[in-house]
């Protein structure tokens, strides 16, 4: 099955719209640009909050090996280019491994 990475980052209100888009044209693109092997996909989550937004990010990988090919030996530590680091109030220092044991879709 698949591994899981997760990882949690908050901006200020004024902020949350300027991260999202910096995710969705600099920030993803540039890491499906390495194709990077066993890499499938990354989903973003995003939860308005009274004085800040959290956004959490959930990458699918084949195997940890491969998350390890993507951070290198430290395959733990955040993921966070100089330019998110510009617009975040403050973020996961590490991120979180998963591995995937189920998944059931329901159909109607």
């Amino acid at each position: 099955m698949a591994v899981k990475r997760t990882w949690h980052g908050w901006t200020t209100l004024e902020n949350a719209d300027v991260y999202q888009d910096l995710l969705h044209r600099n920030i993803f693109p540039g890491i499906e640009v390495r194709e990077i092997p066993g890499y499938r996909s990354v989903e973003l989550f995003r939860r308005d909050l009274d004085k800040e937004v959290e956004f959490m990010t959930m990458m699918t990988f084949d195997s940890i090996q491969d998350v390890i090919e993507f951070m290198g030996e430290d395959y733990e530590k955040s993921y966070v280019p100089e330019l998110a680091r510009k617009v975040l109030k403050h973020w996961d220092k590490v991120a979180t491994h998963y591995e995937a044991v189920e998944k059931r879709v329901h159909r109607l």
